[in-house]
């Protein structure tokens, strides 16, 4: 698992610099994000996202862990974050104006394509198939994408 040594470290501070920049999106826009009946969990969710990278990318850069150990990991991390997700996704499904809802139904879409891969990947580390690390790529890849397009929202859509 050393190979993937660079690939964590690099992902680790990405989320880092992100996390920073949703904070800055939601201070300089306060009153308008909580004047928002969906901003608000929007911008929680993307912290989650990211925290959620950063936290992976911290357990997989601890040495000398099996992959057993690193798919208990995975579940343990992963399965809180995406059932707290889900409810906060559905909770706002039902917010939203059913003008947006297609919107909020592909943000919806996004998010467990961003979670179910670590889920995924901690099954298959579970059963020593090695390459379940796989997984862990297109959920940090598809929760940056949604991370990204929330921080774009919080930081100008909400300005327009």
């Amino acid at each position: 698992m050393n190979e993937w040594h660079d690939f964590f470290v690099a992902t680790a501070g990405a989320a880092a610099a992100l996390t920073g920049l949703i904070f800055v999106g939601v201070s300089i826009s306060l009153s308008t994000i909580l004047a928002t009946p969906t901003l608000p969990s929007r911008a929680l969710l993307s912290i989650m996202l990211l925290l959620t990278i950063l936290i992976y990318s911290i357990l997989f850069l601890v040495p000398g862990q099996s992959p057993v150990l690193l798919g208990a990991e995975s579940l343990t991390a992963g399965i809180p974050v995406w059932s707290t997700i889900v409810i906060m996704d559905l909770a706002t499904i039902r917010k939203v104006d059913s003008v947006y809802r297609s919107l909020q139904i592909r943000n919806m879409l996004i998010d467990q394509l961003a979670l179910v891969p670590y889920i995924v990947a901690g099954i298959f580390l579970i059963l020593k198939i090695e390459t379940g690390i796989y997984w862990i790529v297109p959920a940090f890849i598809f929760s940056f994408i949604k991370s990204v397009m929330d921080a774009w929202v919080l930081l100008v859509e909400i300005h327009r």
